[in-house]
């Protein structure tokens, strides 16, 4: 959808039907498969197809069954139930190899993977913290493992979603949903899991926030995309009625009148602050809305399609420097950047849009509606997922080089370097 380091906030996936779907070390031998496509794929992918993710190398098609990906997309915890308990295993989906499996007691669905791979959270159901509201519940389990299996369990207080490990991994942050028995809100906080007592974050200047003054957010989180140094999650949320920010609640200030905003949750520092975004962000649809980082991770792009409007945010300064308003679109948005051009598609379009000035430099039609953009790291192609296809173009003429048929094809996850 993305950039290489971009996540869908939470719900990193599970599951292609295609040919060779045991080829890839640990994969489930009894998933369906589907015909391999005439055209190999220059670069390896991560995709997102109906029920999961799957690996696309060369004219492969490989399944994946229950997983959840780092950022990058490397490397992927899979689960299949075991009896009554879950068999647990790591792929590195880069070498194309994968861990012995390990049993866990109990039924349980990964959740969130640490940046580096090593650490893994689970929860009894999956939630994705973008699209879905948890069922109401006092307590949530939560299970802490590695490839080599258990390394905690935990009983959380309230209705929680774990959505990211701090960059040390001492920590878990998470969603507490309010109420916890009929939840209408949520507000981020952190797990301290030598204790597994949760807390509060940090504001921007380290201090600890006051009781009563967190964020309780009621939107959308419509995507997430990690700083390219790993330690810094931006997620955009949309439609937020009602919401102040912890520096207003803090102040005792009213607050803007905002509907969209960057929440900046810093993974090594544990503090979090809300770029807000200028009208009339937030105020469409919340999937006509997408993000996307410069590879130096200096510059984030979001844009509103059903507007056309386009803001680029310092990321060191954590404000909004530049707004422009280009043609509208409909549809879903989906969004990738390199350090001289946005690649923007919508519909069976891609635009391509200068950094220097935010002006569009070409707009490509395509042949099916876009599902998905992903440049290479190499920056020589530009994977364009459509309906049931995945095409790569030259970023520059905008020239499709080749196509491959992928069934059930919903996103791209990123190139698997």
């Amino acid at each position: 959808m993305m950039a290489k380091t971009t996540i869908s906030r939470r719900t990193l996936l599970t599951v292609l039907a295609g040919a060779g779907a045991a080829a890839l070390t640990g994969c489930d031998p009894a998933a369906p498969a589907a015909p391999t496509s005439a055209a190999p794929l220059p670069d390896p992918l991560l995709v997102e197809v109906d029920g999961g993710l799957g690996v696309l190398r060369g004219t492969d098609r490989q399944t994946v069954p229950h997983g959840v990906a780092t950022a990058d997309g490397r490397l992927v915890y899979a689960s299949v139930p075991d009896g009554a308990d879950t068999a647990l295993w790591r792929i590195d989906a880069g070498r194309d190899t994968a861990s012995d499996r390990v049993r866990l007691p109990g039924r349980w669905v990964p959740q969130t993977v640490s940046t580096d791979g090593t650490r893994l959270a689970l929860t009894t159901e999956g939630v994705s913290a973008t699209k879905e509201r948890p069922a109401g519940r006092d307590v949530t389990p939560v299970l802490i493992a590695d490839a080599g299996g258990v390394r905690q369990r935990l009983r959380l207080p309230g209705n929680v979603v774990p959505e990211a490990f701090t960059h040390d991994l001492a920590g878990l942050f998470v969603l507490e949903w309010l109420p916890p028995n009929a939840p209408d809100r949520y507000r981020v906080r952190v797990v301290d899991l030598a204790t597994g007592v949760p807390g509060p974050l940090s504001t921007r200047d380290k201090a600890p926030v006051p009781a009563g003054a967190e964020e309780e957010m009621r939107g959308d989180g419509r995507q997430a995309v990690l700083a390219p140094n790993r330690t810094v999650l931006y997620t955009l949320y949309t439609h937020q009625p009602d919401h102040q920010h912890t520096r207003d609640r803090i102040s005792g200030r009213p607050g803007s009148d905002v509907h969209a905003f960057v929440h900046t949750l810093h993974l090594q520092q544990r503090w979090a602050y809300c770029v807000d975004l200028p009208h009339p962000f937030g105020e469409g649809a919340a999937d006509g809305h997408a993000m996307a980082i410069t590879p130096d991770g200096s510059r984030l792009y979001v844009a509103d399609v059903s507007s056309g409007a386009v803001a680029e945010i310092s990321t060191g300064e954590l404000t909004v420097r530049r707004t422009v308003r280009l043609a509208t679109g409909t549809g879903p948005a989906f969004a990738a950047a390199d350090g001289e051009r946005l690649f923007l598609g919508t519909g069976a379009a891609v635009r391509a849009v200068d950094l220097a000035g935010l002006n569009v430099a070409a707009e490509r039609p395509v042949r099916e509606p876009v599902t998905g953009l992903v440049l290479s790291p190499d920056g020589s192609h530009l994977y364009v997922g459509q309906s049931a296809a995945v095409a790569w173009q030259d970023p520059i003429s905008g020239g499709e080089l080749g196509r491959a048929a992928v069934p059930g094809l919903l996103g791209l996850r990123g190139v698997l370097a």
